[in-house]
């Protein structure tokens, strides 16, 4: 249920509709929500083994993949049993520098941002886990991860 109501948040925000997505994902429990933010935008992580249900619906199925091929970043705050609210962060952009702790990434509008690697951070390249060295400077990826305050971690990653 909570991966269902960040796919909904997360179309919601970025659309200022409420269409629905019914998107769930069965990724490891660590990266789950950052998994579906992450499919949402259109990169494939790997982590999921569900497809999108869809309602036959055209005109929302092709919101969707407007969604996906155009998000560039966004923010959605989620409520979860655990830990409360939590804010979920998507972007998606060029690799402008990348250290032992982070990495920078704008995107096509020029909005950048300075992701620090989270605990359990994971990066995925072809859909297949890989280490922080394949992050190299003009790289395209998306990144998903949580904001606490002026911080904002990655926890995960996708190469394109």
């Amino acid at each position: 249920m909570r991966r269902t109501l960040v796919a909904l948040g997360i179309s919601g925000a970025l659309l200022l509709a409420g269409c629905g997505v019914g998107a769930g994902a069965a990724a490891s429990s660590d990266v789950a929500d950052e998994a579906v933010a992450l499919q949402q935008v259109g990169f494939e992580t790997g982590l999921d083994d569900t497809a999108s249900a869809g309602t036959g619906d055209a005109p929302r199925k092709a919101l969707r993949q407007q969604l996906r091929r155009n998000t560039l970043h966004g923010e959605v705050v989620i409520a979860t049993k655990k830990n409360g609210n939590k804010t979920v962060v998507v972007q998606r952009g060029t690799v402008t520098a990348v250290t032992a702790t982070g990495v920078s990434v704008k995107s096509s509008d020029g909005f950048a941002l300075t992701w620090t690697f989270g605990d359990k951070l994971r990066i995925v390249q072809n859909r297949k886990k890989v280490e922080a060295s394949a992050l190299t400077t003009g790289a395209e990826i998306g990144l998903a991860g949580t904001k606490d305050g002026d911080v904002t971690s990655a926890r995960l990653i996708a190469i394109k």
